[in-house]
Formats: structure tokens, C-alpha cells, sequence
């Protein structure tokens, strides 16, 4: 049997220690990291919404869009948009947020001072008014522009001649495209009014719609020199108990008219001079509201309306009436 030598001898502790050190640098390898893994990280992680959406990429607009201009008798204009002044529409109680009690009376700025009036007789809300109430034998001539100004130098210079004052519904388009015009109506001493923005029919509009339509012709009409306020009249006529509800919400009486003297048909319409003068005059009475144009007809070119004005105004007075504008609605 042989003797290992004096130098295996020697050997071998070192190679023992050798194992014993691999063998301790495995275990901590495997120790280590799941003693330094931690709990898991505490900062905030990305919501499912915000990872849904691609970066870069914009988000769904649910902003409304606008309403349709639909033909009109005073069509012929290009739509001009409401201002981008347009008063925001207020978030309603409730929208993810605490509801705050009711504001307290606001204090006036000099002690007794008047409160202020309302814009219109409270008797009048609800209402799409066809008379004057309680006027007696005057009329009210109304002209409403929305397309053109092409009649308004000869209704301004009869209206003058005549001493006869009148109420001019304009829209916002109108008002935007003629600043001139308003600022000739306004120095002739006429009474204006609101006739919504582009003409859309109201009934077919939502809350917000209806407030643009609104807030945006006033705007328009207060830029180029002159205040609609507190008289409004709904395009084509078209009204129900919630549009009229909205508009004097924001402020306005609903103004109708009693007799449409159909002018705005044109010659290629069947109209004429004197079919304008005679529904006038059969459509008399107390406190009546005469609906006129002031926009040619966009097919024949024609303004019968500007045309009849001279035999319409002597009509009326024959027949024993005289004239006022729609502020005898208010009391003025």
C-alpha cells in the first residue's frame, strides 16, 4: 500500500478550502437577492385611462357641433360663428363636485341705492308676443336683416321722411357684416334687437346651442355700436314653451309679429308692392307688429318691403293709426 508524500499532504487542506469557498459564494448568491428584493415600489403607477391612450395622441372632443344654417328668406350670407367671448355655460351642481349653499344677497354698492329694474315686465315671460298689449291704435313696424342690407338706404330714408320710428331684429351674422348699417340704424334713432346668430331653427338646438345663438348675436350687434337687448325674435318663428323659456333666461322677451307682409317672397314669390300694402291693412289692429325684411329676395333681387314702406305708412295713418317701436313692451 503506498504512502501518499509529505507534499500531497500539504496539498490537501488547501484544496478543501478552496471547495468551502465556492461552495459559501453560491449560497450567498442565492441568499442575497431575495434578502434585498424589498416590498414593491410605493410610487404611483400609471392610471388604465392615462395608458390606454397613446402618447401623443389627442383625446375625444365632446364639445357640440354647430348648429346648421338652414335656408332662409334672408339667406345669402356667409355663417359667422359666435365670438369666442361667449360667456362658458355654468356646470351644474353635482358634476363631481360639492354642491355650495345658497349665496347670500349681494349688498349694493352705495348703501340705498335702487335695485335694478328687470329687463322686461314679468308679465311678459312665457310668451311669444303676436300684439303690444294694452297699446291702443299704434303699430309697430319691425324689420328683421339677416341676409343683405340691400333695402335698408330706402327704409331708412322713408322711415325719416315719414317721421316714423321702427325695430330692427338683426342676427349676429348681419350685425358682423354690416357695422355701418348698425351704426346708421343706431344714429337714425331706431330701436334694435336680437335675432339670434346665424338663424338656426331654436327648437332643434339644446340649452348651450341656444345660449351661443343668443350671447353671440348680442355680442355682435353690442360690437358694431348698438344694444339688442331686451327684444328677441326666434328665426322662421319657430318656438316652444322650452326655447322661449331659455331665451328669457338670458334675459329677452320673445317678440312675434301680428302680419307678415310675405315681401320677402319676392316677384318670383307671387309677391308685390301692393300684396304687401294690402295685408298691412287687413291685418290691423291695436298694438299690431308688422313684420318686414330689409335683405333682397336671393333669387329676383327684388326689396318689396323697402319698396311698399312709403304706401304702407300712408295706409296705416289713413286708417287711424299711428306708430311706436316694441319699447312700448317695456313701458317706455
Amino acid at each position: 500500500m503506498a504512502v501518499p508524500d509529505g507534499g500531497a499532504r500539504r496539498r490537501a487542506p488547501a484544496i478543501v478550502l478552496a471547495v468551502a469557498l465556492v461552495v459559501l459564494a453560491v449560497a450567498l448568491a442565492l441568499l442575497l437577492p431575495a434578502r434585498t428584493a424589498g416590498p414593491p415600489s410605493s410610487s404611483p403607477s400609471t392610471s388604465p385611462a392615462a395608458s390606454a391612450q397613446p402618447s401623443g395622441t389627442p383625446g375625444p372632443s365632446f364639445s357640440s357641433p354647430p348648429p346648421q344654417v338652414t335656408d332662409t328668406p334672408e339667406a345669402g350670407q356667409t355663417p359667422v360663428e359666435p365670438p369666442v367671448t361667449v360667456p362658458p355655460i355654468a356646470e351644474p351642481p353635482g358634476a363631481g363636485q360639492p354642491v355650495e349653499p345658497p349665496a347670500q344677497p349681494t349688498v349694493p354698492a352705495e348703501p340705498g341705492a335702487p335695485p335694478l329694474p328687470p329687463p322686461f315686465p314679468e308679465s311678459l315671460r312665457g310668451q311669444d308676443l303676436t300684439v303690444i298689449p294694452g297699446a291702443g291704435r299704434v303699430v309697430a313696424l319691425t324689420f328683421d336683416a339677416g341676409a343683405n342690407a340691400a333695402g335698408l338706404p330706402k327704409i331708412l330714408a322713408t322711415l325719416s321722411s315719414k317721421g316714423v320710428a321702427g325695430t330692427f331684429f338683426l342676427t349676429g351674422n348681419w350685425a358682423a357684416n354690416n357695422p355701418q348699417g348698425v351704426s346708421q340704424i343706431v344714429a337714425a334713432g331706431h330701436r334694435l334687437a336680437n335675432h339670434s346668430m346665424t338663424h338656426p331653427g331654436f327648437t332643434g338646438l339644446d340649452s348651450a346651442q341656444i345660449t351661443q345663438q343668443v350671447r353671440g348675436a348680442e355680442q355682435a350687434i353690442l360690437t358694431a355700436g348698438g344694444d339688442p337687448r331686451p327684444l328677441f325674435r326666434f328665426p322662421f318663428g319657430e318656438r316652444d314653451a322650452r326655447t322661449i323659456a331659455a331665451v328669457n333666461s338670458l334675459g329677452y322677451v320673445a317678440v312675434r309679429w301680428t302680419v307678415d307682409t310675405l315681401g320677402w317672397k319676392g316677384t318670383s314669390g307671387g309677391a308685390s308692392i301692393q300684396l304687401v300694402a294690402d295685408r298691412v291693412q287687413a291685418g290691423l289692429q291695436p298694438g299690431g307688429i308688422v313684420l318686414m325684411h330689409i335683405g333682397s329676395n336671393p333669387d329676383d333681387g327684388t326689396t318689396l318691403d323697402a319698396d311698399a314702406l312709403p304706401q304702407v305708412i300712408d295706409g296705416i295713418r289713413a286708417a287711424g293709426y299711428g306708430f311706436t317701436t316694441l319699447d312700448a313692451l317695456l313701458g317706455q
